[in-house]
């Protein structure tokens, strides 16, 4: 395959990438504010964005860090809120399972919420690309993410305190989750999944940190299937 087919698709990827950037900075700043405010000095803060890379999960761990939750629950805590990672890799095996085991690990590593929503959207909607053209775009939605929520995470961890609450940099996690959501919805099944998992997250707020969000995750996926399937006994 010629290397420009290639870059165009990485080069569609960068371009539906680009728009999170609005998010993902705010996001990533936030982290390193929480980060430093909750003790932790700023090499171990970049160290945790840059191992986990999922703010969902670093946002947990830290919040049960300050409230001296045992180490047990909080690995815990943060393994249950990035679950959802294995479900997108899963999603993701008929599109990239052939791909090199190089590019494999680089995608599972990069697989966040904002790379899998856009990867898996562009995907369905063109099943004629071929499997470099499938890393290609992922690289190329990744490629403005990633290193804007290391370098935020610094400046957030840098400025520390100095951040006004004025700022409310913590608009940014329901924004991005809305931007990704948003154009998903495109059929029943979707519409009921999102339904039923934003009913049982609500109705299970009070349970631990995680541990809802992953029971409202299990219900939407039966909820979705069993739709889907009714749908084709229909037709």
């Amino acid at each position: 395959m010629p290397a420009s087919t290639a870059k165009s698709h990485f080069l569609a990827g960068v371009t539906q990438g680009l728009p999170f950037v609005f998010v993902i900075a705010p996001f990533g700043a936030l982290f390193g504010v929480v980060g430093t405010e909750a003790g932790l000095d700023i090499a171990q803060v970049m160290a945790f964005t840059v191992l986990v890379i999922a703010g969902a999960a670093q946002f947990t761990a830290v919040q049960l860090m300050t409230e001296n939750a045992p180490v047990i629950l909080i690995l815990a805590a943060a393994l249950m809120v990035n679950l959802r990672m294995a479900m997108y890799s899963a999603a993701l095996v008929p599109y990239l399972g052939a791909a090199p085991l190089w590019q494999r690990a680089l995608v599972a590593y990069l697989n966040v919420d904002q790379c899998y929503a856009c990867s898996a959207a562009r995907f369905e909607a063109r099943p004629d690309m071929s499997v470099r053209e499938r890393v290609a775009f992922f690289m190329g939605v990744a490629a403005p993410i990633a290193p804007l929520w290391y370098t935020a995470t610094w400046v957030g961890a840098t400025l520390g305190a100095t951040v006004p609450d004025a700022w409310a940099l913590d608009f940014a996690l329901p924004i991005t989750f809305i931007a990704m959501l948003g154009p998903l919805l495109r059929s029943l099944p979707h519409v009921a999944a999102a339904l039923v998992s934003a009913l049982v997250a609500l109705l299970l707020r009070g349970l631990p940190p995680g541990i809802g969000l992953m029971i409202a995750a299990l219900c939407a996926l039966a909820v979705g299937a069993a739709t889907e399937i009714w749908l084709e006994r229909r037709a």
